[in-house]
């Protein structure tokens, strides 16, 4: 299953690596799920992961270099043509219709049905859960 991952779930992997989280991001690194990124994604996946308050809990990540070596790296998508909880994590539906591709991400709220656009939204146990299906 092709997929996009919403940064919470990568912030998540590296604070929970026992958790869905982690099989998710395992799955990745072991290239048994492709994952897509895009320009503004990389940029939020490195601003968000190297935060100062995450040092302490060991982020940045030592898999980050990794995570993005192995993903499909895509254009930027055309903007989403519907108004979100939050605007910066559009980017994510954009990039997922574009692709093809299921957004896996741990805030379901922010991606309400209405402004999906047939896009996949799933939760990281409702990812490995379709994932070990196929």
């Amino acid at each position: 299953m092709l997929t996009v991952l919403d940064t919470n779930i990568l912030v998540s992997a590296a604070l929970k690596p026992e958790s869905d989280l982690g099989g998710v991001l395992e799955q990745v690194l072991l290239r048994q799920a492709p994952i897509h990124v895009c320009p503004s994604i990389l940029a939020e996946y490195h601003e968000v992961l190297h935060r100062p308050k995450f040092r302490p809990k060991g982020l940045p990540p030592r898999w980050l270099p990794r995570l993005i070596q192995v993903a499909f790296h895509e254009p930027e998508p055309s903007p989403w043509p519907h108004q979100g909880p939050d605007p910066d994590d559009l980017v994510f539906l954009a990039l997922a219709k574009a692709a093809g591709a299921a957004l896996v991400t741990g805030n379901l709220a922010h991606y309400p049905e209405d402004i999906r656009d047939g896009v996949v939204v799933l939760s990281p146990a409702d990812y490995l859960r379709s994932s070990q299906a196929h």
